[in-house]
């Protein structure tokens, strides 16, 4: 197994080549890295930028000489699924929206299942996919590894609250543009109906969750916390209130995507006026902020709810 002694190598340049010899791995092959002092702080790099991608293991631990074997997983023998893929990194959640592939309501599909649904060659995808590492690392919020009643709170306060506040904007104008040009693209009259069923669904769906799901979510994290156990819910398991969720996330993107296919992906006609224009562009951000809105809960909160509820129950 090939040994990098980082000792030798120029300090700017120590991490870079780390990173350019851990991407040239294929999985299930590994290398070693030969330092004079611990690098935790590699790890805990790699665990950002690369996610649960490898595996780390002290072979010396010092005081003079530290060893660590740095192996790749083999994600063809556990493949990570589109939902797992954008939850280490939600930058890959562009990259996958531009190949029309669905994190959010679809996370549950591996890569190639996906891209197989689609018709498209998954090397591309993979060739897009690992060129996130080349981008500049902006600051992102931890979601993973939040506890449960800060993910709730932040879900409400922000994509909640986005949602309450853009719903009446977005149906008035819907219906306005489609009264006035309605004749001449009747697509606009299709785009407000199914934005007038999007609009009561997600009322409805906001309120179960505020009222009957979350504050369920809550009480399972503060019997955690406090070591103790929970009674059952007056509904079962929480997967059957989840599973009724995730249903309901599914229908909603359904309609987004007639919407998205009847608007030529939010592309207005090039003598569609100011009033169309932003109507489009409103119905694009409210697309944009529903993915992640059902990316944190399908991918992130739900499973670890489930988890949690059946480590307390056990």
């Amino acid at each position: 197994m090939e040994t990098l002694d980082v000792t030798k190598i120029e300090p700017r340049l120590k991490h870079p080549t780390i990173f350019d010899r851990f991407d040239a791995l294929k999985g299930g092959e590994a290398f070693i890295i030969h330092n004079d002092h611990d690098p935790k702080p590699l790890y805990f790099q790699l665990q950002s930028e690369r996610g649960n991608t490898f595996e780390w293991k002290y072979l010396k631990e010092g005081p003079m000489e530290w060893d660590v074997q740095i192996s790749k997983m083999n994600t063809d023998a556990f493949p990570l699924t589109v939902g797992e893929l954008v939850v280490d990194d939600y930058r890959k959640a562009e990259i996958l929206s531009k190949f029309g592939i669905d994190f959010c309501c679809g996370g549950n599909k591996t890569l190639k299942e996906a891209c197989d649904d689609k018709g498209i060659d998954i090397a591309n995808v993979e060739e897009a996919l690992s060129e996130v590492y080349n981008m500049t690392q902006t600051r992102q919020h931890d979601f993973k590894n939040w506890n449960l009643d800060f993910l709730i709170d932040y879900i409400v306060n922000t994509h909640h609250k986005y949602v309450e506040e853009a719903l009446p904007m977005l149906d008035e104008f819907s219906i306005r543009v489609a009264t006035v040009h309605g004749e001449s693209r009747p697509e606009l009259m299709e785009i407000a109906r199914y934005f007038k069923g999007i609009s009561e669904e997600l009322k409805l769906h906001m309120h179960k969750e505020e009222e009957i799901l979350f504050p369920y979510i809550k009480k399972l994290s503060e019997a955690k916390n406090l070591n103790r156990k929970i009674e059952a819910s007056p509904f079962g398991s929480i997967e059957n209130v989840i599973n009724m969720m995730e249903t309901e996330h599914t229908a909603v993107g359904e309609d987004f995507h007639k919407i998205n296919d009847l608007s030529n992906s939010y592309t207005p006609p090039a003598d569609g006026c100011s009033s169309y224009k932003l109507l489009y562009s409103k119905l694009d951000e409210f697309e944009r902020d529903l993915h992640q809105h059902i990316h944190l809960e399908n991918n992130i909160l739900f499973p670890k709810a489930i988890k949690m509820e059946k480590e307390l129950m056990g």
